[in-house]
């Protein structure tokens, strides 16, 4: 790709990030999170994000190689010491609503030559270090997005077999792709047109009223109770202040929170897991009375293990997700070891804490009436990835009425 054009694509993603992602609004306060390698797409989203009427942007910068270097050398005893700077700092973010903006571009086994119980300490202490954030994000008291940036080593293990720079070029054609950059469309229209197909989809789902959701393939058999009150959401939610936002570019989902006592049955990932800097590969869980029983996976193991006792609520779900899989994402075939990317090419669940908001009126409950919804509460939430192409779901009413959603990986 020559300079000119990429340019140009990095300039409408940009645009597209703060119209379509934050949707920034006059007045408000913007943190953009990217890696130091990537200056060039966070001061475009600064310029765009300040064209819009931000009043201030701040980048915090991040460095793998000083992570990495941090769980080597550290006493691991003290890896669950996080200053307390950390905390103050998402207190404020949280206070004030600031949108955040997050550019992943990370190499996803980064830390995987490290001591996997350390890695795991950190990432659960880093974790509860940035609760109040976490709890204002999931609470949509915020306006947030996730958005994907190409990196010479991400790059390199997504298109292992052609030169560096030729795999960066490729990982940013497919980000642009995925993300409507290249059509002659103003993308914008054209993620106003896609956001409006998901959301006729969430509405059939919530018309529909479903108690179970059955997922069957050739390595999966899981029931998947739902929240009572539950609401399905597409790819755009609303902030405290009413303001819309799309949490994640791309995104091809709808998802509603499960009911954390209802869960039973067999799933088996269709598609690593890049967690803190470490692949988790081929993780089969299995679930009773909501809670998993028993967890393996083929490589990452520990890591997983580590996830799943982060705190009481680790052991169940707090997301259930239906993504077609003819979507553009899993049509090119490729696996992106990046969550963002990887849940847009399949069916997902995650482990952990509900988003408030999917169920009626969530975001002004406590989180023991959410509970008694049926929502599940933790300090964590991890997609990870369980579609196929063979897969088929059908919703299950609370008179026993069956009604396919999926056959063969898409929608009936």
């Amino acid at each position: 790709m020559d300079t000119l054009t990429l340019d140009r694509y990095l300039k409408k993603y940009a645009d597209l990030i703060i119209s379509i992602g934050v949707n920034v609004q006059p007045g408000q306060d913007v943190i953009i999170y990217a890696a130091i390698d990537q200056q060039k797409l966070a001061h475009l989203v600064l310029d765009a994000a300040y064209q819009k009427g931000a009043t201030q942007v701040q980048i915090e910068w991040n460095d793998q190689y000083l992570t990495h270097e941090l769980i080597k050398h550290s006493d691991p005893d003290k890896l669950s010491i996080v200053p307390t700077s950390t905390t103050i700092r998402a207190k404020e973010i949280a206070d004030k609503h600031t949108a955040r903006i997050s550019i992943i571009s990370e190499d996803p086994d980064a830390l995987g030559d490290l001591n996997q119980n350390d890695v795991a300490n950190y990432s659960k202490a880093l974790a509860y270090a940035k609760k109040p954030v976490m709890d204002a994000t999931m609470n949509n008291d915020l306006s947030w997005v996730v958005v994907a940036a190409s990196s010479p080593k991400w790059a390199h293990k997504v298109f292992p077999d052609v030169n560096l720079s030729e795999a960066v070029d490729q990982l940013w054609n497919k980000i642009f792709e995925f993300n409507r950059i290249t059509l002659e469309n103003d993308p914008v229209v054209a993620w106003q047109q896609h956001i409006k197909k998901l959301s006729t989809k969430a509405a059939w789902l919530n018309q529909e009223n479903f108690k179970e959701i059955h997922f069957t393939s050739n390595q999966t058999d899981l029931t998947v109770g739902l929240a009572q009150d539950h609401v399905w959401e597409g790819a755009d939610s609303f902030d405290k202040s009413g303001n819309y936002f799309t949490a994640n570019l791309p995104t091809e989902e709808v998802f509603t929170a499960p009911d954390y006592r209802n869960i039973h049955g067999v799933v088996k990932a269709t598609k690593p897991l890049s967690y803190g800097g470490v692949l988790i590969n081929d993780i089969e869980l299995t679930f009773v009375d909501g809670q998993v029983t028993k967890a393996t996976a083929s490589s990452g193991e520990d890591v997983l293990q580590h996830l799943i006792q982060s705190d009481d609520g680790a052991k169940s779900l707090g997301e259930v997700s239906l993504v077609p899989n003819p979507s553009p994402i899993s049509q090119s075939g490729i696996i992106f070891y990046n969550t963002l990317i990887d849940e847009n090419a399949s069916n997902h669940l995650a482990l952990g804490a509900a988003y408030p908001f999917n169920i009626n009126n969530g975001t002004q409950m406590s989180d023991e009436q959410r509970q008694n919804k049926g929502e599940n509460l933790s300090i964590i939430h991890v997609d990870f990835m369980m579609g196929s192409a063979d897969m088929n779901v059908v919703g299950i009413k609370y008179d026993g009425t069956i009604t396919p959603i999926f056959e063969n990986g898409n929608w009936i």
